[in-house]
């Protein structure tokens, strides 16, 4: 999928524009143990409540693509025959209408999910999309829908103990104490089930949401969709990152690891100008050239990419936005951090002055603590 689709159907998740009838759902403690069953008619809850359930579930198709959008894929022999692939189905064949094949979902979840002792909501949602005709211009006719797209949607919420507050009581013209109680937080995790690829359903795929680019609860997978996922978002920026200083040794410097935060960060601002609805990338051999034309030698820019090959794949494309933090460059010592805009990040030098290495930057305009310092050279009298 990509966020062209993810934003049709998050655009669906409102009062007025999805076909939902129901939401159903399982709040369950730290304990593991069901505390109460969800299942309320969308169509005659009160619109703030309605709307607030849609919230949740719109969250999980919410954020970027590779880092809290993760795409799951099921194998042939998966969608042909297994147990994992039929009870997704089922949910979905069934419009989620089958109380047996509710509970059997609820239990698998349950058994595997760690949400380290908290309590959770499980919510799930079915909704019937009539996809309309996108013509060449790239616009929709409502009026001429060639397909409908059947799925579900699910959102595993932590749910918190809100703290006592003085409220307004209007009865009384008063404030007092008002009770602390439960509050549903944004979804942890969830999917959607199957794929909305080239706008139309794909059985051989599902889309998995993790708030938490370092939590994304291989539990969960595991035991819902028996596949291995992609590696994390931050598990792709420290292989990365340690392949470049292993393969590179001694030729890591200030230049090499600038210039290729650079180059990365030059790709994404690119992908944002074009607006491409695909996520961005970054080839194995881009990052090749980008060190040869740093001067590393030959046979470090070749460990660097058999490193790569090996944690990632032979020719995988990576995702920049999962390599790098764009919006700032930071340099850290056994002392100090300092945060630079990336744009003047060629401002700093690194220089050795009687035997010891040195970080130089301009102190224009110098601030301690929000206070101004002065720079102007001061003379003993």
């Amino acid at each position: 999928m990509n966020q062209r689709e993810i934003g049709e159907l998050r655009r669906r998740l409102k009062p007025d524009k999805n076909a939902i009838t129901k939401i159903y759902g399982c709040y369950v403690n730290s304990n593991k143990q069901v505390i109460s069953y969800l299942d309320a008619s969308l169509g005659v809850m009160p619109q703030d409540e309605a709307e607030k359930y849609l919230t949740l579930l719109r969250r999980t198709l919410t954020g970027q693509l590779q880092k809290n959008l993760i795409d799951i894929v099921f194998s042939t022999r998966q969608v042909a025959d297994s147990e994992e692939h039929r009870l997704l189905s089922a949910l979905r064949q069934t419009e989620l209408k089958d109380e047996q094949v509710r509970r059997q979902f609820y239990d698998q979840v349950i058994q595997a999910l760690d949400m380290d002792e908290r309590n959770y909501l499980i919510l799930l949602a079915h909704d019937t999309y009539d996809v309309p005709y996108r013509g060449r211009d790239d616009q929709d006719q409502a009026d001429a829908s060639d397909q409908v797209f059947s799925y579900v949607l699910c959102a595993i919420c932590p749910v918190k103990d809100s703290k006592a507050e003085l409220g307004y009581f209007p009865g009384e013209n008063e404030f007092h104490s008002r009770s602390a109680g439960q509050v549903v937080a944004p979804p942890e995790l969830g999917f959607l089930f199957p794929a909305f690829d080239n706008r139309s359903a794909n059985l051989y795929n599902a889309l998995y949401y993790t708030r938490q680019t370092d939590l994304i609860h291989q539990e969960f997978i595991d035991a819902l969709f028996r596949t291995e996922p992609p590696m994390s978002a931050d598990e792709q920026k420290e292989t990365f990152h340690t392949a470049l200083a292993e393969s590179l040794d001694g030729a890591c410097s200030m230049e090499v690891v600038r210039a290729v935060h650079q180059q990365l960060r030059d790709k994404l601002l690119q992908h944002k100008e074009e607006r491409d609805p695909e996520a961005p990338s970054i080839s194995p051999k881009e990052v090749d050239a980008i060190l040869h034309n740093c001067g590393v030698e030959e046979e470090k820019v070749q460990a660097f990419h058999k490193s790569c090959a090996a944690q990632f794949g032979e020719g995988v494309p990576l995702n920049p936005a999962n390599l790098i933090n764009s919006g700032r460059f930071e340099i850290k010592t056994e002392n100090a951090t300092i945060l630079i805009d990336p744009d003047y990040s060629y401002l700093v030098e690194t220089r050795k002055i009687n035997g010891r290495t040195y970080l130089l930057l301009p102190a224009d305009g110098m601030e301690v603590n929000g206070l101004a310092v002065d720079l102007r050279d001061h003379q003993p009298g």
